[in-house]
């Protein structure tokens, strides 16, 4: 009997994105049909477990333009939806997904979000100049030439200061008890009576 992987998923209104995490996975077979088939099967692991997917997709797919990414982690689809519209589910059928089938909240875009975003494979920072983002430093800071802040009082100095002169005297309400410092016995301790 085969086991069922861990499947996350997310889409855009032309196309899903299916992610298999099935680490060091071999023999690895994918059958996609057009009215929404969706096959996997692939074996893992020393004992060459077999591990299999096979799901009834919410509407038709275009076969030819989707595409496979095989990795030694998890294997990626990028699957091309026929129609451009975003779909109410996942599967065809209604109710409540299999345990195996996670939202793969990395890739997810809510729908009216979605002309805010750029395509998941096109995403990089090459346009963004992180000195506007004011993430904390650079411009509140009044640094002088020396590199010193002058807001800033070291007080190292004079808390040590304080220490020393602090150690040599005794804590406030904690006299010698002379009872104690002659070893706690009252006949033992000197007599005060002149």
């Amino acid at each position: 009997m085969s086991r069922h992987p861990l499947v996350k998923w997310a889409q855009r209104s032309d196309e899903l994105y299916i992610t298999i995490e099935l680490p060091d996975a071999q023999d690895v077979k994918l059958k996609l049909e057009p009215e929404g088939k969706f096959y996997f099967s692939a074996t893992a692991g020393a004992d060459k477990i077999p591990y299999e997917v096979d799901i009834d997709l919410f509407d038709k797919i275009d076969v030819d333009n989707s595409k496979a990414n095989i990795t030694s982690r998890n294997i990626f689809y990028l699957v091309t939806k026929a129609e451009n519209k975003w779909w109410d589910r996942l599967l065809k059928q209604g109710g409540k997904l299999p345990v195996f089938l996670k939202v793969d909240w990395d890739k997810w875009v809510d729908e009216d979000e979605e002309d805010d975003s750029k395509p998941v494979s096109d995403m990089d920072f090459g346009d963004v100049d992180f000195s506007k983002l004011n993430m904390g430093g650079g411009e509140g800071l009044d640094i002088d030439d020396a590199g010193e802040d002058d807001d800033v009082v070291d007080d190292d100095d004079d808390e040590s200061d304080i220490e020393e002169e602090v150690a040599g005297q005794p804590s406030i309400g904690t006299e010698p008890d002379t009872k104690q410092a002659a070893g706690g016995d009252p006949s033992s301790a000197p007599d005060t009576k002149a």
